[in-house]
Formats: C-alpha cells, structure tokens, sequence
C-alpha cells in the first residue's frame, strides 16, 4: 500500500515534534509538509494536496477553522482531523458540520492518535465497486453499525470492544496467543470472540504453515 501524505499543521514547535514522532510510528502515513501558520499552510497545501491534515485550530495569522472553510471552499480534497486544545460546543460543531474526520483534544495520548488514524486508514481503503458506492458501503464509511442482533449468549460487548481495540492496535496481522497477551485475557476467551468476527466477516484469517503440525492463524481487521 502507498503511504498517506500528512500535512501538519501547528504553530507550537514543541506540540508539532511530538505530532510528528507519533506520526512517525505509523508505517502507513508519510509527512509531506508542516506550517505554523494559516496563510502559510493554505498555500502549501494548495500545491501539495495531502491525503490527510492534522490541523490546530489558534494559529498566529487567523483561526483553524477559518483555514479549514476556506480549503472546504476551494474543494480541496484534503481530510482533516483536528487537533486542538479547543472544546467549546460550537467549535466542535462547526468542525463536525464542516466534515472533520476525527477530532482530538490536547493534550491526548499516542493511543487516541493512533485509533484516529488506524481509522483513517480503514475509511482511505473503502473504494466504490465500479466508481459507484452502495448504502452498505456508505454506511460503513460514515461508521454507522449495522442493524444486527445482540451479541449471541457468552459474548459481551465490553469484551469485543477490548479485543477489536486490540487488533487496531496492531500493525500487522496476530495469532489469538499473541492477542491473548496484549489485551491480558485469557486465549480461549480471545479465540471465541475471534471466531464470532470471522464469522461475521469483520476479520480476515490468514493460514501460515510451518515445517510440521497444523497451519497457525493469524487475524487481523478487515
């Protein structure tokens, strides 16, 4: 897979270093560019065009979001995800209304950086069949669940939740053990709720043999 080209956007050298470093850790994603500045951010994205922007909303020239409306404008096809100390309700709003894939509040932890993009990459991967989408793949892209039944007897959803969390987390694909040891439960558990998303096609298995006895498996998020 090509790398996703980030495009930062802070006026804070210590908070961009520590943007950067995150970013660093996660194969997937390259940065391109940075600014601390809106003026100088808007031009350089003008002719970078990144896949993704990471984008502080107080800037010393004029606001974030006054940055974010006037890509928005020039149909820049740029997503955003926000990072920011700002957590007033119509901020919020505005940014979600204006399309803002993600929004983080500062100061945050590499684990909330690192959903914000995994998800990135899930939604960067969701390509229409034919140029054209259907409303399961809509759906799927603006994250809505599917309308389905509760968990079967046995299964809870804080369990599932811990165990998905768990293969977002991974770069690459994880045997059930290997699982069992990063979430601190116990395999047999690990393995029923593996079994239960495989069924339900929400994770891939991939058979590896080695010299002698069966195949191990190993799963990842499709």
């Amino acid at each position: 897979m090509t790398k996703l080209s980030v495009f930062i956007v802070e006026d804070d050298p210590m908070v961009l270093e520590v943007n950067k470093g995150f970013l660093s850790k996660i194969n997937d994603f390259v940065c391109i560019g940075e600014a601390s500045t809106a003026k100088d951010a808007y031009e350089k994205i003008l002719q970078l065009k990144p896949d993704l922007i990471l984008l502080d909303m107080f800037l010393p020239d004029f606001s974030g979001m006054d940055l974010f409306l006037r890509l928005r404008n020039e149909r820049i096809p740029s997503d955003i995800i926000m990072i920011t100390a700002a957590r007033d309700a119509p901020t919020v709003q505005e940014a979600v209304r204006l399309g803002a894939f993600d929004y983080l509040i500062k100061p945050f932890r590499f684990e909330r950086f690192h959903r914000a993009l995994q998800d990135y990459i899930r939604y960067s991967k969701q390509q229409p069949v034919n140029g054209l989408y259907g409303q399961q793949e809509i759906d799927s892209m603006l994250g809505l669940k599917e309308e389905e039944a509760s968990l079967p007897k046995g299964l809870n959803e804080m369990t599932m939740k811990q165990i998905v969390e768990g293969l977002q987390a991974v770069d690459s694909a994880v045997t059930s053990e290997q699982l069992a040891q990063n979430v601190g439960m116990a395999r047999v558990t690990v393995r029923k709720y593996l079994d239960f998303l495989a069924h339900k096609e929400k994770v891939v298995i991939e058979l590896k043999y080695g010299t002698v006895g069966r195949p191990t498996k190993y799963y990842s998020l499709k």
